[in-house]
């Protein structure tokens, strides 16, 4: 692989490249692939009337911590008309010719509905996921929304701002980060998780802290109903309530559903684009579907586990950016001889509660036991509470910290972190050791930074890790 500087010397031809996205992975992939070689002629469409947003930013419009939803667009199509780069909103793609290499979109114009089609060298799929809805009867009541795009997080601000209460359905990520929103503006808040545990994509223990720490913080504007699902939403002119399979009849002013989302792949697949187990569109570490000359970014693909070597689906803006850089790259790869490859992620995430930090990465203790069924691995676990900094700091806080091992080999698989202190730093020095595959004793002999500012003389990682190497050993 020659080294990525050497774009400036090499003499590429100019290609059409068109990108079908707009929120994350397409704006990028148009931004670097016009960079590395500005004689490409790059489109980009989108079915919306914005483009170059931050999506993961629209809680923190609601809440109120973003002044402005203005605030959460990084790039102005008029932005990239400046770069050589035509944008097209409201262009809804219909179906994809990969022999013609041609793409077909549908736009309304003047008020007319127009059908156009758009010759390709190269097609980028950057078509995202949509949330997930489930079947539940009278779904589509005035009042219930689903937070995905821009529009949502303004219709869902508006309304919070003229309601008392609310119900949320799901009890992930975003649906903490909404709890918060709704909360901090003075709403009562029913949740509603099907599992047993809200975050359940932590350990059990872990998600009953959360629980715990919420509780005890907003315990009257916060109800839990868990190991449940709503069945009927209620109401004649639009929402009014919900009943659960338990028989339980819920009331508020909205609903917000938060039960996950699906990747956008239709298209792909009629095009004859490979599916992965996962969902996602399969590609390899270049981001080359299994059609030369269409390409897929973001959301919509499914992504390779660092750990498992299995794949995986998370749907992250991180992950989205990185890989549309890859993209922007590798589209001159058969001219400039230069690529850059996405090897996969670990499922590292973070959100948090007010001042309460959630952050993981790489295999909770139940997924590596469910991985061991099918590998050759022992998991061990090691948990710790302690201060993350010294006792005698007036900023100090409790944090709480899982460590997840293989007995066996002693190699590190995963970690978890909440906490009022610094968690999500714990998880950071994490992300590294198992990029590394490092090893429980390698992992101890790490020299992390220490001050009383920062950290106890001996960090709760170190001491989790000691705690697990204590049982290697036995």
């Amino acid at each position: 692989m020659q080294n990525l500087s050497s774009f400036a010397i090499l003499n590429v031809t100019m290609k059409k490249i068109v990108i079908i996205g707009g929120c994350a992975a397409g704006p990028k992939t148009a931004a670097k692939a016009k960079r590395v070689n500005p004689e490409n002629k790059v489109e980009l469409y989108t079915m919306e009337n914005v483009i170059s947003y931050s999506a993961c930013g629209m809680p923190y419009y609601i809440k109120g911590a973003v002044p402005s939803y203005t605030n959460l667009i990084i790039r102005t199509p008029e932005d990239f008309k400046k770069q050589g780069i035509e944008v097209f909103l409201n262009h809804k793609c219909t179906q994809i010719l990969p022999n013609e290499k041609v793409v077909i979109f549908n736009t309304f114009n003047n008020g007319v509905y127009e059908t156009k089609s758009v010759q390709y060298d190269e097609l980028v799929l950057c078509t995202g996921s949509r949330p997930y809805s489930p079947k539940i009867k009278n779904i589509n009541l005035d009042n219930i929304f689903h937070l995905k795009v821009l529009d949502d997080g303004i219709k869902i601000k508006e309304k919070m701002e003229k309601s008392k209460s609310a119900i949320i359905l799901g009890g992930g990520y975003i649906a903490m980060e909404i709890l918060e929103a709704f909360v901090k503006n003075g709403l009562h808040v029913t949740v509603v998780e099907r599992n047993k545990n809200i975050m359940s994509q932590f350990d059990p223990e872990i998600s009953d802290i959360i629980k715990n720490y919420i509780i005890q913080k907003d315990g009257k504007q916060v109800d839990f109903i868990l190991d449940d699902e709503i069945l009927e939403f209620t109401g004649t002119k639009g929402f009014e309530g919900a009943v659960t399979r338990n028989g339980k009849h819920l009331q508020g002013d909205f609903c917000v559903i938060a039960s996950g989302v699906i990747p956008n792949i239709e298209l792909a697949k009629e095009a004859g684009v490979e599916i992965g187990i996962t969902g996602g569109i399969k590609t390899d570490n270049r981001m080359r579907t299994n059609i030369e000359h269409i390409w897929a970014a973001g959301d919509c693909t499914e992504e390779n586990c660092l750990i498992t070597k299995k794949p995986m689906y998370a749907a992250l803006g991180t992950i989205a950016n990185k890989q549309g850089r890859v993209v922007g790259i590798n589209l001159n790869t058969d001219t400039s001889g230069v690529f850059e490859t996405f090897d996969g992620i670990l499922g590292s995430a973070v959100t948090s509660y007010f001042d309460f930090s959630m952050s993981a990465t790489g295999l909770t203790e139940t997924k590596a036991k469910i991985y061991a069924k099918n590998a050759n691995i022992e998991p061990i676990s090691a948990l710790v509470t302690k201060r993350d900094k010294a006792g005698y700091m007036p900023d100090s806080k409790s944090i709480t910290v899982k460590l997840v091992a293989d007995k066996r080999t002693g190699e590190l698989l995963g970690a978890q972190a909440v906490g009022a202190g610094d968690a999500d730093k714990r998880i950071y020095t994490v992300t590294s050791a198992l990029k590394a595959n490092l090893t429980v004793n390698e992992f101890l002999h790490l020299d992390l930074t220490y001050s009383p500012a920062f950290s106890s003389t001996i960090d709760p990682l170190l001491t989790a890790a000691y705690k697990l190497k204590e049982q290697i050993d036995r």
